[in-house]
């Protein structure tokens, strides 16, 4: 089982930024494919963005040229670079990862952590 532990969310303005950091606690998953999904209030988990342990990355139209995924395979972690925020982009923000290649569909995700809150004021 691998235990997933989010961190870096807050409070921003808009154009603000903020940065997500997501590492596994306990087992490690060197091979896995790392996703970041969001949910906001009476909303459904939406993919944002995934990235393989080769690199190869994938975005949501939401956040594609604003936001940048990567990971540090030595450090087994994963980050979420989110600059020039917005208040849409208010939400609990998930890290997950699954063995294999990337994948936009959240069911595809085994693993998740508890989730991190970023809000964004206007």
């Amino acid at each position: 089982q691998v235990q997933l532990v989010e961190s870096g969310g807050g409070l921003a303005q808009a154009g603000g930024s903020l940065t997500l950091s997501c590492a596994p606690s306990g087992r490690t998953c060197g091979d896995c494919a790392m996703g970041w999904f969001r949910q906001a209030p009476g909303k459904e988990r939406e993919f944002v963005a995934t990235i393989d342990w080769i690199g190869r990355r994938l975005y949501a139209d939401s956040v594609k040229g604003r936001f940048t995924i990567s990971r540090d395979n030595a450090k087994n972690a994963v980050y979420l670079q989110m600059p020039s925020l917005e208040p849409e982009d208010t939400a609990v923000y998930y890290c997950a990862a699954r063995y294999g290649g990337s994948r936009s569909e959240k069911t595809e995700y085994p693993f998740w952590g508890q989730g991190t809150q970023v809000t964004v004021s206007a």
